[in-house]
This record gives C-alpha cells, sequence and structure tokens, in this order.
C-alpha cells in the first residue's frame, strides 16, 4: 500500500471550515443514488463561484490508503503531518505523551474465505462488559509492553513503544470489509499480531461472550488497532473555527445508500444555509469534501458588493458542477 505524506499542513486559523466525510460514494450500490441528490443550498454556493479550489493529490491507489481522505484533510489542518497510517489520533485526542493506539473491541465474521469487520457502533456494546473484555486483555497486553485503560465501551487507549512510526488502517477504511489487506504486517507489529489472536480465544470463553449471545447481540470476538503513533510536541487541541460533520459516516459505512441520501438532503437543509448565507455576504470561508479516493476544499474569499453581484450574473455554470465535483472525490 501506498505510504504517501500528507499534504503540506495548511491549519485554518480564523477561516470559517466545513468538514465533510464520505461526501460521495464509489460504491456500485450508492452510484444509483448520486443522481437523484437534490442539494439546492450546495448548488447555489458552488455557483457562487469559488475563489480557490484545492484538489489534494490522491496516489493511484487512493481508496486504499489506510489514512481515509476525510482524516488526511482533518491532519492538515491541525498540523499533524505523517506518513499513510501514522496520524497519531489516539495520541492526540487523550493528549498522551507516549506513542499509543486505539483498540476498538469489535465483530469480526468468518466467511466465504474472507474475515468482514462489522461497525463497533452497531455492537450496543455495554460499559460492563467492555471494560470486563479489557481487563481480561490487560495482563496479556502489559507483557509485550502495552499499556490498556479503558475510554469509553468502543474505545480502549493502548500506549507502548511499539506504537512509534508504526503504520495501522482507519477503521473508516475497513468496517463491511475483508480485514485482510488492511492488516499491519510490518515486523515491529507481530507482537500485536499474537495479542490479537490471544483476544481471540479469551473473548470466547468469557462470560460477556455467552451473555451476549443469549441476549441475541453479536459477540465481542476481536479488537482493531487505530490512530497509532507518537503525537508531535505543541500539536494544537482543535483547528480553529472547523466544523466537522460526520452524518454522512455510519449510513455510509453500512452501504445504507438510501439513509446516506437523507442524511445529505437533511445535511443540505439544515447546516448548508448558514454557509451560502455566510458566503452571500461576501465572507471568507472553506468547505472541504471528502470521498474515498481524495478530498477538494473549496474557499469563497472576501468580496465588495460589485464583485458579489458580478458573481451571480456569471456564475450559472450548469448542474453539472456537483456531479463532477463528486467523480474527483
Amino acid at each position: 500500500m501506498s505510504a504517501a505524506p500528507l499534504p503540506p499542513a495548511t491549519p485554518c486559523v480564523s477561516v470559517p471550515h466545513l468538514l465533510l466525510p464520505f461526501a460521495s460514494a464509489l460504491d456500485e450500490g450508492g452510484q444509483p443514488v448520486l443522481p437523484d441528490l437534490t442539494l439546492a443550498h450546495l448548488t447555489r454556493l458552488l455557483a457562487l463561484g469559488p475563489t480557490v479550489v484545492l484538489e489534494a493529490p490522491a496516489p493511484a491507489d487512493g481508496e486504499l490508503t489506510l489514512t481515509a481522505p476525510h482524516e488526511r484533510a482533518h491532519a492538515a489542518l491541525l498540523g499533524l503531518d505523517a506518513p499513510d497510517g501514522q496520524v497519531p489520533w489516539a495520541a492526540w485526542e487523550t493528549h498522551s505523551r507516549r506513542p499509543a493506539a486505539w483498540f476498538t473491541p469489535c465483530h469480526q465474521e468468518v466467511g466465504n474465505g474472507h474475515v468482514t469487520l462489522h461497525d463497533p457502533q452497531a455492537l450496543g456494546l455495554s460499559e460492563a462488559h467492555s471494560r470486563a473484555l479489557l481487563a481480561a486483555l490487560q495482563p496479556w497486553a502489559q507483557e509485550d509492553g502495552i499499556a490498556l485503560t479503558w475510554h469509553a465501551p468502543d474505545r480502549w487507549l493502548a500506549q507502548g513503544p511499539v506504537f512509534e512510526g508504526l503504520a495501522t488502517a482507519s477503521l473508516d477504511r475497513v468496517v463491511g470489509r475483508s480485514i485482510a489487506p488492511w492488516l499491519p504486517m510490518a515486523p515491529a507489529a507481530a507482537p500485536l499480531r499474537r495479542l490479537q489472536n490471544e483476544a481471540q480465544m479469551l473473548f470466547y470463553t468469557h462470560p460477556a461472550h455467552d451473555e451476549r449471545v443469549a441476549a441475541g447481540l453479536a459477540p465481542v470476538n476481536a479488537f482493531w488497532i487505530s490512530g497509532s503513533g507518537a503525537c508531535p510536541p505543541h500539536a494544537p487541541a482543535t483547528a480553529a473555527e472547523l466544523t466537522l460533520d460526520t452524518r454522512l459516516r455510519t449510513p455510509a459505512l453500512r452501504g445504507d445508500w438510501a439513509a446516506w441520501q437523507h442524511a445529505w438532503e437533511q445535511l443540505d437543509a439544515e447546516v448548508l444555509p448558514t454557509w451560502l448565507a455566510r458566503a452571500e455576504r461576501g465572507q471568507t470561508l472553506q468547505i472541504t469534501l471528502c470521498g474515498e479516493r481524495s478530498f477538494t476544499t473549496l474557499t469563497w474569499e472576501a468580496r465588495s458588493l460589485g464583485q458579489r453581484w458580478a458573481s451571480k450574473i456569471s456564475s450559472f455554470l450548469g448542474t453539472n458542477r456537483l456531479s463532477e465535483l463528486r467523480k474527483q472525490l
């Protein structure tokens, strides 16, 4: 897989910025939905003519990079420059000074010669079961120099030297797919692969397994490793004036394209009117649309009243503008 670095960091200091993951779809099931999207406010925004369009350079295998495009874009805004698969989300989100990663308890299904990872958010894992499974895994992790602490039912913080420079695949790349192409195969990851194998037996024999099965719930039989790396000194806690709207994520990962279409139209009706009004007032703003291959950042710069009227007169570029943008993502 490609290990291309992130694009140069351009942290947004004072410009309102809207980041939209999963704004387009490569899945065959999602293709018929795209022409039916009615996004009146986004179409009007594009008709105002963004003055700067920055297309992130996408590797030839853009949809196979370990770091998803929206994570690349987010990392660039934060100044978290890192090679593919090494954006230190776990260390950054927890302010850890040690190399870290997220361990996400999950359900993996074996079938048709491959193992598929199901969306961990759909597990409905209780805090009690999550803490109990973590406690069972902690001694085994400690033997490999990994400190495990509970952060949330679906996220355990793992800290240790093994995560320094380790490339791991984002959950947003793996959910609903075969895990084989996404497993960390570097020699340094050997202890982690062994720990994942040990976890399968630990979780299978744990009381939480039988309790979940008895309740008609999918058992937790694995954990996924992501967000690995060490956070650079003085990394910002957030990007100023950044709005990250993730409502398209869940339906896209689950392949529920009717729900994805509804979420897009809801976003257009509820969120984008504010951004359209800002652009119409001549305020500088940015919107980044992310797909599975790449992302595109659109910038509307401050303009005088005369410039805004000129833009309205000359900006009727047809309805192909939005469909062309989707193809780039």
